[in-house]
């Protein structure tokens, strides 16, 4: 099934053009079992790298591993961090092939097992290309970023030659996970029930994205099952021609043609509504996911901040505690200016941030509605040419 695929960065959507000195795109990718390798091409006039162009291969793993540790580190806390790849899910595709079984077995015709196959190696190619797609947006982000951009485990991931053998997390760190993500969510409800911000604009922010990330998840469910429906819809054209096709084999000649011809015709419908499916999927589903993860992403930025300001504040109360007691009262001066200092960094970054975040999110979903209007406009054009064409066909019999 596909299992030496290649796809060059010609075939997958590329949604932003970057002029920094530092450009970076995946040139290729090759499928291996449930594995993806990509191959990232680096240009660059940056010091800090040895060569000004350069290429590596990188493994999924390699972009988990790139995406945590610049999350984990401390210096980036007042910056919206890129939300990783999905892990790449071709197990679908591969199952519904190996159900599938051979031409042989008796469960399709031979029309129909064809016609199936193709159909899914279809869905594989284009989860291929959205799983490529991903990955580069994930570093494109970085690369447009003033400051991430110059991480060292960055550049690292980005120039050096050999793989990077970084190993995958056990089921205990999983876990370990899963329950800090728990525990991160309890916190940032509580901070967020019991800290009042003391910035009006920040406030707003917050509820916007609150409200505004939600809505994103019900959208992209929606949209989620408005392509499975349409590629249901395709997958029904497949069965419908094999059958107006089983019936024109016995019928007689004056019917036969006519049949067969409206078989064929529903069979180029479907090729275009599994077309359509696939473009849905990519520019409109999988956009929303994006800017769900993202939006979660600033939500995690709000909570840092909400944390910091927690921190001044108890300074503050220890400092006035200190002062009343007249011990250590130079220490609490040095915490609650080091306290002070931390959160109006970290309030100037995030208010910084959050206004990129909002013009990149407009540019990128605007640039997603106008190719999806555009790829729609030209389906229904091709649509409606194949039923002429069917028309003008049949008068002629």
């Amino acid at each position: 099934m596909l299992r030496n695929n290649s796809i060059s960065t010609s075939e997958v959507d590329l949604d932003s053009v970057d002029s920094s000195p530092l450009q970076v795109k995946i040139s290729d990718a090759l499928s291996e079992k449930d594995k993806v390798k990509f191959t990232i091409q680096t240009t660059t006039g940056m010091p800090e790298f040895q060569k000004s162009e350069f290429s590596v291969m990188r493994f999924h793993e390699d972009f988990i591993w790139l995406h945590d540790v610049i999350q984990d580190n401390p210096l980036y806390a007042g910056f919206i961090i890129p939300p990783k790849p999905q892990t790449p899910d071709f197990l679908s595709s591969q199952e519904k092939l190996q159900k599938l079984g051979d031409a042989d077995s008796g469960v399709l015709t031979k029309e129909e097992y064809t016609k199936v196959k193709q159909e899914l190696e279809a869905e594989y190619l284009a989860i291929f290309k959205k799983t490529v797609a991903q990955h580069e947006v994930f570093l494109q982000r970085l690369t447009s970023h003033p400051v991430m951009k110059n991480d060292r485990n960055f550049h690292v991931f980005l120039e050096f030659e050999s793989e990077l053998n970084v190993r995958g997390k056990n089921k205990k760190e999983k876990l370990v996970g899963i329950f800090s993500s728990f525990q991160k969510t309890g916190d940032g409800l509580l901070l967020s029930s019991t800290q009042k911000d003391v910035d009006d604009f920040f406030e707003q922010e917050k509820n916007f994205i609150l409200d505004y990330n939600q809505q994103l998840k019900d959208s992209s469910l929606k949209a989620d099952k408005a392509t499975s429906a349409q590629k249901g819809l395709a997958d029904n054209y497949i069965k419908l021609s094999s059958a107006i096709l089983n019936i024109a084999s016995v019928e007689s000649p004056g019917l036969e043609a006519f049949l067969t011809k409206l078989s064929d015709t529903l069979e180029k419908i479907r090729k275009s509504e599994s077309r359509l499916a696939a473009d849905q999927d990519l520019k409109l589903t999988d956009c929303l996911k994006y800017h769900c993860l993202d939006t979660a992403a600033a939500k995690d930025l709000l909570f840092r901040r909400l944390r910091c300001l927690a921190n001044y504040e108890k300074a503050n109360k220890e400092l006035d505690l200190a002062r009343t007691r007249n011990k250590d009262v130079a220490v609490a001066e040095n915490r609650q200016s080091e306290a002070c200092s931390t959160f109006e960094k970290l309030s100037t970054s995030a208010k910084a941030e959050l206004a990129m975040q909002k013009k990149g999110r407009v540019e990128h979903m605007r640039s997603n509605m106008q190719q999806l209007v555009e790829f729609e406009v030209k389906n229904g054009k091709a649509h409606s040419e194949v039923l002429r064409q069917a028309i003008r066909d049949i008068r002629e019999m």
